[in-house]
């Protein structure tokens, strides 16, 4: 067990986690800023977007890359660095870094080495879409990006189709078509929401059922990178596909999956997880301890 105290005099430096505009400027904070002065490096997931964002609020802080193809790579001379007293901000291109972008694994890394990690509120484009479509917010399940294969990405729909949670995607425009079809075929005529060019000039929410919104996307050329929110199951989904593994316990619901389906341990836990709507890492605890 860790105790962070964010604020106290530590032996090294700390990991700033800096959410920036998903798409206004104005929605960057003056918190934000000035972590974004003060911190010895940046480490962004493409600097040339950073830069201008830099260059916008003049901030002459230097830039490191950190990113999806150099991410492990760059962690020991970025730990090494904070370790030696330094401050160091990690940026994705836009929104919250390690939600569908880069920096989960530095936060990890931080946190093993008892360094503190802050995390600054900010722009999210998942949790604006949720918000803005008047679905329900009383819970929620985030997924993010969707596999691009149609077999893979019907294989998670159908895992989430009985979900009460509302469920939010991303989604890229030239994809979205084909993702509507497998929602529609998957998850039948439930409510949905497509929020594009969030924050932007051109901000647009489409309501409808899922057909409805398949229809649209058919017969009008989308642009801007689209958050899809899905109203969640009405309880009518057959208790068979998503209650067969009531009497096991976790580990067994866990061990499920790896023998019977090849899973590797890790994604049988998320997938037990998402099925049981537990927290991951209570089913990783129960299936590493029990």
């Amino acid at each position: 067990m860790k105790i962070q105290k964010s604020y106290e005099e530590a032996g090294g430096g700390t990991l700033y986690v800096v959410p920036t505009p998903i798409g206004n400027l104005e929605d960057i904070t003056f918190r934000a800023l000035r972590t974004l002065k003060e911190v010895a490096v940046i480490a962004a997931e493409d600097t040339r977007n950073t830069k201008k964002l830099l260059n916008h609020f003049e901030i002459s802080t230097p830039l490191i890359s950190y990113h999806e193809h150099n991410k492990l790579g760059r962690e020991e001379q970025l730990l090494s660095r904070m370790l030696d007293g330094e401050s160091i901000a990690v940026v994705s291109d836009a929104g919250m870094p390690a939600i569908s972008d880069p920096g989960y694994e530095i936060v990890q890394a931080a946190i093993a080495h008892d360094l503190p990690v802050v995390v600054l509120p900010g722009a999210n484009a998942a949790l604006c879409a949720l918000v803005g479509s008047g679905l329900s917010a009383t819970s929620f399940h985030f997924y993010g990006f969707l596999p691009r294969k149609k077999k893979d990405k019907e294989t998670e729909l159908e895992r989430l189709k009985g979900l009460g949670d509302t469920l939010l995607f991303y989604e890229s425009p030239h994809r979205l078509k084909e993702t509507l079809k497998a929602m529609n075929d998957q998850l039948g005529q439930r409510q949905a929401v497509i929020a594009r060019e969030l924050t932007k000039r051109f901000e647009e929410y489409s309501r409808g059922t899922i057909e409805e919104l398949l229809t649209y996307v058919t017969e009008t050329q989308l642009k801007g990178e689209c958050c899809i929110v899905v109203e969640g199951s009405s309880g009518d989904v057959e208790e068979s596909s998503t209650l067969w593994w009531s009497h096991l316990p976790v580990r067994e619901h866990v061990t499920y999956y790896i023998e019977e389906e090849s899973l590797p341990s890790k994604d049988a836990i998320k997938k037990v997880a998402t099925e049981r709507q537990m927290p991951k890492r209570d089913v990783y605890q129960a299936y590493h301890i029990d």
